[in-house]
């Protein structure tokens, strides 16, 4: 995750909040749901999230996301804190990420 935290208003995706908060996050479908590259595994916070969607759920069922594992473009934050970080099978090389 990027090294500040970003402010998530309630209703705002994930995906968006990143976005506006002018940090670079892989999106291939065009934060539609249809892929997993915009994926964040979620280390603590994951109660203040809303459900899983139905895409979501598919690619859990699939085996394409872990349990631990959100899309970006799907999640939204319904209050308190979320830490999360990107899979190394989505980092964008021109991007510096804190471990």
């Amino acid at each position: 995750m990027p090294a500040a935290p970003v402010a998530v208003p309630v209703g705002v995706t994930l995906l968006a909040a990143l976005q506006d908060a002018g940090h670079d996050w892989m999106h291939a479908c065009g934060a539609k749901g249809r892929c997993t590259t915009c994926r964040v595994e979620v280390l603590s916070g994951a109660e203040y999230l809303t459900p899983p969607t139905t895409a979501e759920e598919r690619y859990h069922s699939l085996g394409r996301l872990r349990l631990t594992d959100r899309l970006t473009c799907q999640a939204r934050l319904q209050g308190g804190e979320l830490v999360g970080r990107v899979p190394e099978a989505t980092k964008l090389p021109h991007v510096a990420y804190l471990e």
